[in-house]
C-alpha cells in the first residue's frame, strides 16, 4: 500500500471517532438534564387539576338543579298568569253585562221618574179644568194628601230606635215611612236620623242624600236592621235638623216617627223649637214639623203609658205651631 492511501484511511478512522463521541457525548447530556426534572411535579399538577374538574362538575351539577326549579316555578307562574287572565276575561265580561243592564234600568227608571213628576205635580197643583172652575181668583193655601201638606222638595225622616219601637212597631213603622216616600215621587234631598240625632248614613253627614228609586230601596232595606241606641225622645233629633238643615231657599219636611216622650218638660222643648224655626211676620216657619205616633205604649201588655200621652202632647203642639200634622195610629202592627 502507497504512503498516500494510508493517510487517507488513518484521516477517515480519526473524523468517524470524532463523530462517535459527539453523539455519545450529547446522549449523556440530554440525560443529565432529564433528570434534573422531577416526575413527582407532573403527577401532582395532574392530582390538581381532577380535583378542580370535580369540583367544577359539583357546581355544573348544583346549576342545573337549581335551573330545573326555577323551570317548573316559571312554568307555574304562567299556568296562575293563564288562569287570572281567564278570569279577568270572565269579569270583564259580566261587568260589561252589568253596565248595559244598568243603563237600561236607568233609562227605565228616567222615564218612571217623568211620569211620576208629572203626576205629582198634577196632584200639588191646580189643573187648568180646576182654575177655569174655580176661578182665576181662587188660591190655593197649600197642597194637601191626607191631610199632610206634601209641598217640600226635601224631607227629613227622624226615627225613635228605642227596642219599644223596634221590638213592636218596626214592620209597621216601615209601612208608614214607605207610604211618605210615596206621597212624594220625587223630591231634591232626603236625609235619615234618629231620635237622637244619629245619621243612618254618616257619609252624607250634615249632607241631603240623593233622591234615586235605587237609592230608596236602599235606605228601605238597610232600615230593616237599623237599631242605634235611643234615648226615646225626639227632641235631640228635631233640634239638630232644623239647626243643620235650614235653608230659607228650600221648602223643607221633618216627618217624626215614635211612640213616647222620656223629658222632662214639653213646654221648654215647644220654646226651644220655637226659637229655632222662628218665622218672620206673614211667613210660614221655616221647616215644616209632621209627626207620626205609633201607640205601643198604650198596650196592655206596656207596664205605663205616661210616656206615650206625653209624646202625643208634644207632637200635637209641635206640629201645630210649624205647619205640620200629627197623625195618630190607633194600631201599631202591621196592617194585613
Amino acid at each position: 500500500m502507497s504512503r498516500r492511501s494510508r493517510r487517507q484511511t488513518d484521516e477517515f478512522n480519526v473524523s468517524f471517532l470524532d463523530v462517535i463521541c459527539c453523539g455519545f457525548g450529547a446522549i449523556v447530556l440530554l440525560l443529565m438534564i432529564t433528570k434534573t426534572v422531577p416526575t413527582a411535579v407532573l403527577e401532582e399538577s395532574q392530582t390538581d387539576r381532577s380535583e378542580l374538574v370535580a369540583d367544577l362538575q359539583r357546581q355544573l351539577f348544583t346549576i342545573r338543579g337549581e335551573t330545573e326549579i326555577l323551570n317548573r316555578d316559571l312554568n307555574a307562574k304562567h299556568e296562575q298568569l293563564d288562569e287570572e287572565t281567564q278570569r279577568i276575561a270572565i269579569l270583564r265580561g259580566k261587568l260589561a253585562t252589568l253596565e248595559a243592564r244598568y243603563a237600561s234600568l236607568a233609562r227605565q227608571a228616567s222615564s218612571e221618574d217623568n211620569e211620576l213628576g208629572k203626576l205629582a205635580r198634577a196632584t200639588q197643583s191646580l189643573t187648568e179644568e180646576m182654575q177655569r172652575l174655580l176661578g182665576d181668583r181662587f188660591e190655593r193655601k197649600n197642597s194637601v194628601i191626607g191631610g199632610i201638606p206634601v209641598d217640600s222638595e226635601y224631607i227629613i225622616f227622624i226615627i225613635d230606635t228605642s227596642g219599644s219601637m223596634f221590638n213592636y212597631a218596626w214592620p209597621r213603622m216601615m209601612d208608614e215611612l214607605i207610604n211618605v216616600l210615596d206621597i212624594y215621587p220625587t223630591v231634591k234631598g232626603i236625609q235619615i236620623m234618629n231620635d237622637m240625632g244619629g245619621y243612618m248614613y254618616t257619609s252624607y253627614r250634615d249632607d241631603w242624600i240623593p233622591d234615586t228609586p235605587s237609592r230608596r230601596q236602599t235606605i228601605i232595606s238597610r232600615l230593616r236592621t237599623w237599631n242605634p241606641f235611643s234615648n226615646s225622645s225626639p227632641v235631640e233629633g228635631i233640634q239638630k235638623a232644623i239647626r243643620t238643615f235650614y235653608d230659607p231657599n228650600k221648602q223643607i219636611s221633618i216627618y217624626v216617627f215614635g211612640d213616647e216622650f222620656t223629658g222632662n218638660s214639653i213646654t221648654q222643648v215647644v220654646n226651644v223649637v220655637d226659637r229655632l224655626n222662628h218665622a218672620r211676620q206673614g211667613e210660614t216657619a221655616r221647616v215644616r214639623i209632621h209627626a207620626v205616633g205609633f201607640p205601643v205604649q198604650f198596650d196592655p201588655r206596656a207596664s205605663s203609658q205616661l210616656t206615650g200621652i206625653r209624646f202625643a202632647a208634644l207632637m200635637r203642639e209641635l206640629t201645630y205651631r210649624n205647619g205640620g200634622t200629627f197623625v195618630g195610629l190607633n194600631d201599631y202592627r202591621r196592617l194585613r
